[in-house]
């Protein structure tokens, strides 16, 4: 196996061992992260109801990106980590709990970069 295909495990393990993490933790209705959702305008009430969503959305992509990484599931995995990960600074964390997060959405900004990225709306749902 060559060192690039080796590389692309890793990074689609990395994803998936994240979104799966994140969305088991989604699904419980995890109380602290109910203010990083409050923190964009929603109410208390409406992230509750919004984290069981989340968190079944998080479990599909971390299923795509180990089994098959289409490029639009790499685009919304990095695009959604760095959302979650920008939201604690902006709830009121320090911004150290943003960097800690990097590596959530470097992974698969790094796969959607040795995939190829996308040079057509054709690419996008499409898997090297």
């Amino acid at each position: 196996m060559s060192t690039q295909k080796t590389v692309e495990y890793i990074l689609r393990i990395a994803i998936f061992g994240t979104f799966l993490g994140h969305g088991v933790l989604a699904l419980g209705i995890l109380k602290g992260w109910i203010p990083l959702i409050m923190a964009f305008g929603f109410s208390e009430a409406a992230a509750s109801g919004m984290l069981p969503i989340i968190g079944g959305i998080d479990i599909i992509v971390a299923i795509f990106a180990l089994l098959r990484p289409v490029r639009i599931v790499l685009i919304w995995a990095a695009f959604w980590a760095f959302t979650t990960a920008i939201a604690r600074p902006i709830a009121g964390t320090p911004v150290w709990d943003f960097v800690e997060r990097s590596a959530n959405w470097g992974a698969p900004l790094a796969l959607l970069y040795l995939q190829g990225l996308p040079k057509n709306i054709k690419d996008i749902f499409t898997v090297r």
